[in-house]
This record gives structure tokens, sequence and C-alpha cells, in this order.
């Protein structure tokens, strides 16, 4: 979503991508039919130092992938604390789970797979810290589900909030687009949360439940 070059310039004034994320995104760019999906360093690294500031007990994502996000959101579980992450492609579940290993972290990981939508009624959890990078259409419904579970002072941050900038359009098209308009407005008008809009990458929503 931003420019290029600004990209880069952000990348150079930033903490080093550290070298099994680096490895992960390179596997990503080599095999995956959408390695743009992957949160990147940018990204990582700004949800790595929102978990480190959290200090989260549980931490919920929705949308692993091959597990890049989780490894950054993990390492700021405090002592015992656990990550639940939900994806829905088999295939990119076991790659993410070799890649938790590797990390030395896959102790800390709870991974399901298949729908978050039949998953997520049955983890009985209070969320400290909430990452939701999954379908786009669905976005409203979960965050409906997850609020109730997300502790006051909890944080939640919903990638994707731009949507390639198609959200910036006066007319906006396509349903992932207008799914997300849809989740930005009902965010918006949530009285119980404070939300700032971030233009990182494709756009993050930082939320905080008051």
């Amino acid at each position: 979503m931003i420019q290029p070059l600004a990209e880069a310039y952000a990348a150079h004034y930033s903490s080093e991508e550290d070298a099994l994320l680096k490895s992960i995104a390179q596997e990503s760019s080599g095999y995956h039919a959408q390695p743009h999906m992957l949160s990147g360093h940018l990204q990582g690294k700004f949800l790595e130092i929102i978990s480190k500031i959290a200090q989260p007990h549980r931490i919920l994502e929705l949308g692993t992938m091959i597990g890049y996000s989780a490894i950054c959101l993990a390492k700021g579980l405090r002592e015992g604390g656990v990550l639940h992450t939900i994806e829905s492609r088999e295939d990119d579940a076991v790659r993410a789970m070799n890649h938790f290993k590797q990390a030395g972290i896959d102790q800390k990981i709870q991974l399901h797979v298949g729908n978050a939508m039949d998953i997520l009624p049955t983890i009985a959890e209070s969320w400290d810290l909430v990452f939701i990078d999954a379908d786009k259409v669905n976005y409203s419904q979960y965050y409906s589900l997850i609020k109730p579970n997300l502790k006051s002072g909890g944080l939640l941050i919903a990638d994707n909030v731009l949507f390639h900038g198609e959200v910036l359009r006066p007319e906006i098209k396509g349903k992932n687009a207008k799914a997300i308009q849809a989740f930005n407005e009902m965010v918006r008008c949530d009285a119980d949360m404070e939300t700032v809009l971030l233009t990182i990458r494709d756009g993050l929503l930082l939320m905080r439940k008051k």
C-alpha cells in the first residue's frame, strides 16, 4: 500500500529481521501462491514490539499462513503464555508447525486447522492480544465473536484494513473491499474501543478495549 521507496526506507531504519523469519519469507516467495499474504519484516516487527509491550498471557491469531506473524507475536508471551492460531489450509498449517519447531516455540502454540467460525466458539479463553488476518468477508463476524472474550485493556489488531487502497475509492467495489469498509465502520462506531488506523503495508487497525 505504501510506496516501495518509503517501505524500503522504513525497513532500513527498523530492527533487522531475524534469520529464521528471513528464511520463511524467502521460502514463501519461492513456492506460495500468495506470498504477499505474509506479514513481512515491517509488519512483523510491529507485531513483535506490540506483543513485547503488552506481555500477553493469551494470544489469538486468525490466519496462520506459514507461521511468520505467529512467531513475531509469540516473542512477547509472558512465562506460561500460549498463542492460539487458526489456519484453514492444511498445507500451510503443516509448514507453520515446522517453522514453530525451528523457532523453538511449538510448545507455546496451539494450532487449529479448519474454519475459524466453527473453531472460535470451542476455545474457552480470554484474550490479551488478538491479530485478525483471515478471510476479509468475515471480519465483522470474527470481531463480534472475539470481542466478548477480549479482556479490558486487551489489544486487537486487524490487517488489510485499506485493502489495496480499494476502500479509498469514491465507489467501493468487490465483496472483500465492501466487507472491510463495513468492518472499519463497525469498529469506528463501537464506543467500547479506542482505535488508530496505521498506514503500515496494507493498513493495520489497532484497537484497545476500554
